[in-house]
Parts: structure tokens; C-alpha cells; sequence
């Protein structure tokens, strides 16, 4: 499955041309990027926090992250209850609107969608995620764009827990015939109404056993879903 084209400069939009001597953003190390913590707005954070609560989201607030080179988050909040009942394994330390995707997410497509398509299965009990804070370069590559990771924007989830005992996992399902293929593929898609970046086993092998998922914000709302 081919994805839509990448805006100017990739993922992240357009980047900035080099300073002369110095190579570009592309090509550049964390530590050469010279870059700084994203500050929060008290009153966004507010409502979003809010909106959790309404939702019935178990987190708590942590204090202001700043690993250095740009890595950390200004109000970071450590969730340990995606939804009422469904426990994120382990604790995921991110922002609150990642959170609030994520439960906005589950409850209004992944829940529904496991209800249909594996109702033998009963209800998802945990999310197994796999990386969320962390300070890095995409990919984990030694040069090029942070990692939404490193700014609390990502979470990356490995597989689902239902209560029978069973573990969806994320793993290539283009061609899976069964209903477990069908409902992976169907959250997937679902993703990108509720995330800005949707990344799944088809999209590249550094995504091959899980959903990389993000809020970062780009120019004229643009999406990114493979």
C-alpha cells in the first residue's frame, strides 16, 4: 500500500536550509540541532487534562521534562489506564493530547471494531505499548529529525490484551484473510482520524510489530497514514 506524498522536507514539513560549513538538518546529529523543549499552554493543558478526566483516563502529572537537546516535555503526564478498565503496559510518560488521541482512539473505533470482529474474545484488558518518551532521533537513526518520541507526541503500540486470555498482535496483516486481520487493518485506518502520523507494518521494517502513532502538529492540518 503506497502512502500519500510526504510534505516538503518529510514527516515533519519543511526544513530549515543549512547554515554555511554545516550539513544539513537532514544529516545533522541530535546535539548539532540545537534544539528546545516545545513550551505548553496552562490553559490548553487545562482542558485537555479535563478531557481526560471525563473520559475516565487513570494518569497522574509528572514534573517538566528536559533531557537535553531538545528532548522533554514541558507537562508531561504518566497514563496508566488508557480507558477505565484497560491498562497501557507499561506506564506511558507522554503529552496529554497523545493521550487524549489514544483514548478518543479506543473508544470510539478499536472497542466497537474488536466487539464485531472478535466478540470470542471478550474486551481488551491491556495495551501493550512499546515506546513512548524517548529521547532520540527518528528511527534511531544517528542523524536526522527527533523523534516525536522525544517531545512526549508518540506512542507506539505492540499488541492488545483481551480478557480470554488472547494478544493481537501488530505484525503484517495486508493479506491476513481472518477477522484478526480485518480488525488490525481496520484500526489502523481508523488511526488518522484521531492522529496527524499512523505508521503500521506495511508502512517499513521499522515498523513491522507495531502502530507508531503521533500528534505532531503540521502546516494546513496534514496527515500522514501508511
Amino acid at each position: 500500500m503506497q502512502g500519500p506524498p510526504l510534505p516538503p522536507g518529510g514527516l515533519g514539513g519543511p526544513q530549515a536550509p543549512a547554515e554555511e560549513g554545516k550539513p544539513p538538518p537532514g544529516e545533522q546529529t541530535l546535539e548539532e540541532q540545537h534544539l528546545t523543549i516545545e513550551p505548553e499552554s496552562d490553559t490548553e493543558h487545562a482542558e485537555c487534562t479535563a478531557a481526560l478526566q471525563a473520559l475516565g483516563v487513570v494518569f497522574k502529572e509528572a514534573p517538566r521534562i528536559d533531557d537535553g537537546n531538545g528532548c522533554g516535555i514541558d507537562k508531561p503526564i504518566i497514563v496508566s489506564e488508557a480507558l477505565p478498565g484497560i491498562k497501557l503496559k507499561p506506564e506511558a510518560t507522554i503529552r496529554c493530547p497523545t493521550a487524549l488521541a489514544l483514548a478518543r482512539w479506543m473508544k470510539e473505533s478499536v472497542i466497537p471494531t474488536a466487539s464485531t470482529a472478535l466478540p470470542e474474545q471478550g474486551r481488551i484488558t491491556t495495551i501493550n505499548q512499546a515506546t513512548a518518551y524517548m529521547c532520540r532521533l527518528r528511527n534511531n537513526a544517528e542523524t536526522g529529525k527527533i523523534s516525536e518520541h522525544a517531545r512526549g507526541n508518540a506512542i507506539d503500540i505492540a499488541s492488545f490484551h483481551f480478557e480470554k486470555g488472547e494478544d493481537v498482535a501488530v505484525r503484517s496483516r495486508r493479506e491476513d484473510p481472518t477477522l484478526t486481520g480485518a480488525f488490525q487493518r481496520t484500526v489502523s485506518a481508523a488511526g488518522c482520524l484521531y492522529f496527524t502520523t499512523v505508521l503500521d507494518p506495511e508502512s517499513d521494517a521499522a515498523h513491522e510489530t507495531h502502530f507508531h502513532l503521533d500528534v505532531i502538529e503540521r502546516k494546513g492540518g496534514y496527515r500522514y497514514c501508511h
